[in-house]
């Protein structure tokens, strides 16, 4: 009798489990087609990091691989991805810096065709309520960073927020509101046109 009740015990489990993985499944195929129909992105952005930096501005995506961040004051920072590098201007001291994409978070967003099959980019955490849905990601290609979290509104699907912990094991979370997509963008937005400043560092990138 107790072996007939463990059997069917497990059965109980296996048929409920089973909607649950499919769903997480369809989830995650719905967030790749999500992020790989973007074309463009302009949002405005709120970021706070967990040693009490706050900043704000203005992003712009265009893939594949282009990004603008202009910080307002008093941060006094833009960052200029053309697709082959990107520059990290201080405007209050007038130097630049070139990084490499592996450096920045957001270059998991920026590729065309992203795939979250479990090699070069790995689901290790999931979450979903009514309202929204957040799922860790963990891929190769992410330099010194460690994993990222996206957050994405349900209804509709539309990403909030990305969250990493940075080389000083310090936690960055950068929200986005007021966001609008497909929309025309000029290529110059892209290109640092900034000659006077001094360049400190160079990483070509990988």
């Amino acid at each position: 009798m107790k072996r007939i009740f463990s059997t069917v015990l497990i059965m109980f489990f296996c048929l409920n489990s089973s909607p649950t993985q499919a769903q997480k499944a369809q989830d995650l195929y719905a967030i790749e087609n999500y992020l790989n129909s973007i074309k463009n992105m302009e949002a405005d952005f709120v970021q706070t990091s967990s040693n009490g930096g706050t900043a704000e501005g203005k992003i712009y995506i265009a893939k594949p691989n282009k990004i603008r961040m202009e910080y307002a004051d008093p941060t006094s920072v833009l960052i200029v991805g053309d697709g082959n590098y990107i520059v990290f201007h201080d405007k209050e001291l007038d130097q630049i810096t070139h990084i490499d994409y592996d450096d920045i978070p957001a270059s998991l967003i920026l590729a065309n065709n992203i795939k979250i099959d479990g090699k070069n980019i790995k689901a290790t955490d999931f979450y979903q309520d009514a309202g929204m849905t957040s799922i860790t990601l963990d891929y190769k290609e992410k330099g010194d960073i460690g994993p990222i979290t996206l957050t994405f509104s349900n209804n509709p699907l539309e990403l909030k927020q990305w969250k990493i912990i940075d080389p000083q094991n310090i936690e960055v979370k950068v929200s986005l509101y007021n966001i609008t997509q497909d929309t025309e963008m000029k290529d110059s937005l892209f290109k640092f046109k900034d000659k006077k400043a001094n360049p400190l560092n160079y990483k070509k990138k990988r």
